[in-house]
């Protein structure tokens, strides 16, 4: 069966897109979930079955912003196996776009106010030219795809009597910054396991992917995804004033050996199954002073972006602190090799510099001081951690973790230099499908089938891969590292419990394998941002439809 998707996601995406929903920005995100909810309650089985549809406010936030799911009973049979759909209705910003910003939601306008405004290169032009991709923030990544999954809900609850089983879509706000849309999506599908009896066997995302390399022409299936760590280095130095530099231990210098060793270093790939992670990058590299003097910074502060297919959190930890170490043993040669070339050019007599290495995980140094100072320590840091979150709760999650580890500094009686190394952001689980479980094997087999039977009317080459190569609301879906790593992972996050927990047990109550079906083109998060409208509103849905009715039929 060939369903005719293509105008119906085509025109539920084109006005997703025209309703701005930038992460985080008041009303948008809810905007978008309006919009699923309302479309869906105006069908006739919504209509008859109301209750089926869930508008809900995200928890624990500091925004107020809304998702929406959906679900359809099928009548083929009595299972109560499960899909789940998910995709994200949130995007990033449109400072990109200048002085024609209102464009960006504008998709019917945009490609021409593109070409009038910058200077586009030849790809985008033929792309322009050619007709076949739609332009518009969040076309590509991602709410074609989840105009997809609303066609494929309206799809079968006009025909539930294809369905031995359920199907369940999810359209969530935050995927761009905290994910709390999926998060608080796991309370409502833990609930609906207990009052219907759900038995969740997949769960199929729809978020964006684009090609490999130039002329690249395939597009991909990807099964399990990356995960995603944010190790970030605390580094403490010593002050001076800027005539005394040699008196000084310059944190920046330090950090940026240390940047210097982890930005796109090949070494830190981590190989799986035969496909290899992007190197690590710097996402940011600062120091914490507020305003200009001349006396050298005290403290600064980097992190990187470590995506994962094998490492659990222990190994991320580990290579995190074995760098820390070798950078800051090659700073300190450094510093004393420079002032040794400085006395001999001042002709005065050279000292070697006083300068230990001392590198520490957070839990290391939370412990050392806990020992040292009791409970009294143990009591403040808490007491802090939370009054700094009630006061600021907007307070960025990476930041909130440094302020917590400059209070703890503050009772470590030496002040010598260090680097502390912690976890800073939510933690985006590696997920490893290999068809090593019968619901694994299942939906491996469903989606080889299906893409097998789309191949031929989709004119485009369908590739499978093992690893969704972005980070996604997929992460959410399942476990897969120990118990041991991950709490290793919680040990040393400072916001841990009061800013960020991870819901590992609500997890394990869906705790399904996931593919990506998902949306097809290119610049995502870019102002060029552009979909393949074939690909993307008439082979994903068929895709999906094959997966979902192979799996409940």
């Amino acid at each position: 069966m060939n369903l005719n998707s293509y105008e119906r996601v085509k025109e539920l995406t084109q006005n997703m897109v025209a309703i701005p929903s930038i992460n985080k920005e008041p009303g948008g995100e809810s905007a978008v979930a309006r919009y699923v909810r309302d479309f869906y309650l105006s069908l006739p089985y919504f209509r008859k079955y109301p209750n089926q549809v869930n508008y809900f406010q995200t928890k624990e936030d500091f925004v107020e912003r809304h998702s929406t799911m959906a679900y359809v009973k099928g009548t083929k049979g009595t299972s109560n196996r499960t899909v789940i759909l998910i995709g994200h209705i949130d995007t990033v910003g449109v400072d990109d776009f200048g002085t024609i910003r209102e464009y960006a939601f504008r998709c019917g306008e945009l490609p021409e106010k593109l070409r009038e405004s910058f200077v586009l290169s030849q790809e985008v032009i033929d792309d322009i030219e050619s007709g076949e991709y739609m332009f518009g923030r969040g076309v590509l990544d991602m709410k074609s795809g989840v105009a997809g999954h609303m066609y494929l809900i309206q799809y079968f609850s006009e025909h539930p009597e294809e369905l031995n089983g359920n199907l369940l879509a999810i359209a969530e706000c935050d995927e761009e910054d905290n994910s709390k849309g999926i998060i608080t999506a796991l309370d409502i599908l833990a609930e609906l396991k207990r009052t219907e009896g759900f038995e969740y066997v997949a769960c199929v995302n729809a978020d964006y992917s684009t090609n490999y390399a130039p002329g690249d022409e395939n597009r991909y299936v990807y099964y399990g995804s990356i995960g995603k760590l944010l190790p970030c280095f605390a580094v403490f130095g010593k002050e001076a004033h800027v005539g005394q530099a040699f008196s000084a231990f310059d944190p920046n210098l330090l950090l940026a050996n240390i940047t210097r060793k982890i930005s796109l270093n090949t070494e830190l790939c981590d190989i799986a199954h035969g496909e290899v992670t992007i190197p690590p990058i710097s996402l940011k590299q600062m120091d914490t002073k507020v305003s200009y003097t001349v006396q050298t910074a005290l403290t600064a502060l980097g992190y990187y972006n470590f995506f994962t297919h094998g490492w659990d959190p222990s190994v991320v930890l580990d290579k995190s602190r074995s760098i820390a170490e070798k950078a800051f043993d090659e700073t300190i040669d450094y510093l004393n090799d420079q002032y040794r070339r400085f006395c001999e050019l001042s002709k005065v007599d050279f000292c070697q510099l006083p300068w230990e290495t001392k590198v520490y995980t957070w839990s290391e140094f939370y412990n050392m001081l806990a020992e040292e100072h009791g409970e009294a320590f143990t009591t403040a840091i808490r007491d802090f951690t939370v009054r700094l979150h009630r006061e600021d709760p907007t307070l960025d999650l990476r930041l909130f973790g440094l302020r917590v580890i400059q209070e703890a500094w503050e009772w470590s009686e030496d002040k010598s230099p260090a680097v502390i190394v912690y976890f800073g952001s939510i933690f985006s689980a590696r997920i490893e499908m290999t068809g090593r479980t019968e619901k694994e094997k299942a939906l491996l087999d469903a989606v080889e089938a299906a893409i097998e039977k789309i191949r031929p009317e989709a004119d485009r080459q369908i590739k499978t891969r093992m690893f969704y190569p972005y980070i996604s609301d997929s992460s959410f879906m399942a476990v897969c590292d120990d118990t041991l790593a991950i709490q290793e992972m919680i040990a040393n996050m400072p916001q841990y419990g009061v800013k960020y927990s991870h819901p590992v047990e609500k997890i394990q109550q869906v705790d399904v394998p996931v593919v990506n079906i998902g949306t097809f083109g290119h610049d995502g998060h870019m102002l060029t941002e552009r979909v393949d409208m074939r690909h993307t509103f008439q082979n994903v849905p068929n895709i999906t439809y094959e997966v979902v009715t192979r799996l409940l039929e």
